[in-house]
């Protein structure tokens, strides 16, 4: 039997919650493009519940159990001695959220000798060394496009919220003010403007999508070119690198992954060549964009705002200087953990692991690393140093 080794946020500060806000969730049973989603041969849990913090447990504890295995969750994933490090050591299974990520080093991936599975419930797997995987033969997967759509809704959001200064307004109100002049001294019209993508995956190109009826000019780079139908649709203009792209482009959103290739990719070199009062949307991950070259850019007006959902590391120190420059929008990273996301991550994660125990293949569109090398979803997103 197994011992499965799960790593979740802590619950609210007010406890588990007994009752939530709406009585259930839309049904959708399957992704633009027509994946289906997650379709595992049960759930226990109510969709809508409250699943990627510790007592929600994913939904997984029943199924586990009634199966023989072991479930262990903490949240105490960081420093020497935490829970993840102790229990890591006989591990068969590990499983973390990209909010709340177990970083599973190479250092940390030694030591865990029993270690066959790394699962990402969600999306994002690069809180693992994939290269460590591929050397010890351990499979990583994740809940593809469980969380893209909600993503995609929350970039839309961060952008409009900064173009139309919208938190600043809002602080106003909450101040007891009403000093209109100073809410709009810094608002603008998303119309009209030029927005273009790093990337147009899933996330990427469902971003454009719902931005395409701002009547904005879409802009996109991506080593996959989409389809030409798909641009002709949407009216896109593909460039053939970011350097290239971003010199067009009023809002810039990071929708890529992070990898050695674009691993400070947004440094003081890339932001000097963005137009002056540009803004930057990232909720991909937070080492694409040069930490102090941001802080820079945006006390110096090169940038007029920088929203995004990614720290590192995660959680965030209480003096990450993204806490406090100046025109932000960030959030903890909560953009692909909404209730909808966590019914489907957390099925995703448990198809998985009936696959897992069962020895049957696990959709290809899950599988990040298998068999010693980069699969699946892995294969078309990542890349690993081979040197």
């Amino acid at each position: 039997m197994a011992k499965v080794l799960c790593v979740l946020y802590d619950d609210p500060v007010d406890g588990y919650p007994k009752s939530y806000a709406r009585d259930g969730l839309p049904r959708i049973d399957h992704y633009p493009g027509g994946q289906t989603t997650p379709s595992p041969s049960g759930i226990d849990f109510t969709p809508g519940q409250l699943l990627g913090s510790v007592s929600g447990e994913l939904g997984l504890r029943d199924y586990l159990e009634s199966q023989g295995h072991t479930l262990v969750v903490t949240s105490d994933k960081d420093g020497d001695g935490s829970v993840f490090d102790r229990e890591l050591v006989d591990a068969d299974v590990v499983i973390s959220q990209p909010f709340w990520p177990a970083y599973l080093t190479a250092e940390r991936i030694a030591k865990a000798k029993n270690l066959k599975l790394a699962v990402t419930a969600g999306i994002g797997s690069d809180h693992v060394d994939l290269e460590a995987a591929v050397a010890h033969g351990i499979t990583v997967a994740e809940v593809t496009y469980s969380n893209s759509i909600s993503v995609a809704e929350h970039v839309v959001m961060m952008t409009l919220s900064l173009v139309r200064n919208y938190l600043p307004s809002h602080q106003w109100v909450l101040d007891g003010g009403w000093n209109i002049a100073d809410c709009v001294s810094r608002s603008y019209d998303l119309e009209g403007m030029q927005v273009g993508t790093v990337a147009a995956g899933h996330i990427g190109l469902a971003v454009l999508r719902r931005l395409a009826p701002f009547d904005v000019g879409l802009h996109y780079t991506d080593r996959h070119r989409l389809p030409e139908a798909v641009e002709r649709e949407l009216g896109l203009t593909w460039h053939a690198s970011t350097a290239e792209m971003v010199p067009h482009c009023d809002v810039v959103t990071i929708n890529v992954p992070l990898h050695p290739e674009t691993e400070g990719l947004f440094d003081d070199k890339l932001l000097a060549t963005m137009k002056r009062g540009a803004y930057l949307i990232n909720t991909a991950r937070a080492k694409i964009a040069d930490r102090d070259a941001v802080v820079r850019a945006l006390r110096s007006g090169q940038l007029a705002g920088y929203a995004g959902d990614v720290w590192y590391p995660q959680p965030a120190p209480a003096d990450h200087p993204w806490r406090t420059m100046p025109h932000h929008g960030m959030t903890p990273h909560i953009s692909g953990s909404s209730l909808a996301a966590q019914a489907r991550y957390a099925a995703g994660t448990r198809e998985i692991l009936e696959s897992f125990f069962a020895g049957t293949p696990m959709r290809d569109e899950y599988l990040i690393v298998d068999k010693g090398a980069l699969a699946g979803a892995g294969a078309h997103s990542y890349s690993v140093r081979t040197t």
